[in-house]
């Protein structure tokens, strides 16, 4: 792992355990292995370093999606694929997304949030482009637009089941249903 990438995980793991405010930049230091100056070469403030860790959650979503949503699986299948990917993730970085929140909302860097996406975003329209191809969805669609829509609702319903309120699996399954059946409703021809 590069100092980079230590810093990142460190960031993680000191803003999990002492949250934003009180962690300074030479606990990150100390977590990463590395010397507190070699922590400015990367980053100018510890809240700088929110973008990255933005972006290895989005590397998980895509990675997840990719590895699970099969283009060759009618539409619906797909959708409960891409629904499950982004459910799992949110759920595996419901800790971390909590202070990434926290942390861009608070400062210039929620600027970069779009940016941050773009390849998730472009990957979803990819799915869509296809599907369109496909006939399985609206030929209606612009599916630049209707990615950033998707990806929102989705990961909105998951933050509300895992961020928002104590877990409970039935309202995980709730939540995906309806999920599932508005956005069925929303794409199809």
């Amino acid at each position: 792992m590069d100092k980079k990438a230590k810093i990142v995980q460190a960031s993680i793991e000191v803003f999990k355990e002492k949250g934003i405010e009180k962690t300074k930049i030479a606990d990150i230091a100390q977590k990463a292995g590395i010397a507190h100056g070699t922590f400015y070469l990367y980053f100018p403030s510890k809240l700088s370093v929110m973008p990255a860790i933005a972006e290895q959650i989005v590397l998980q979503f895509m990675n997840k999606i990719e590895a699970t949503v099969s283009i060759e699986d009618p539409l619906q299948k797909q959708l409960n694929q891409l629904v499950d990917a982004i459910f799992q993730v949110t759920e595996e970085f419901r800790d971390v997304s909590v202070l990434i929140y926290a942390g861009l909302s608070t400062t210039a860097h929620m600027s970069q949030w779009e940016t941050i996406y773009t390849p998730l975003y472009d990957l979803v329209a990819s799915l869509l482009e296809t599907n369109k191809n496909r006939q399985l969805v609206r030929e209606t669609i612009d599916p630049a637009h209707t990615a950033k829509l998707v990806i929102g609702l989705i990961e909105s319903a998951a933050e509300q089941v895992y961020l928002y309120a104590a877990y409970n699996v039935q309202n995980e399954a709730n939540q995906k249903a309806e999920l599932l059946t508005f956005l069925e409703h929303a794409l199809r021809p």
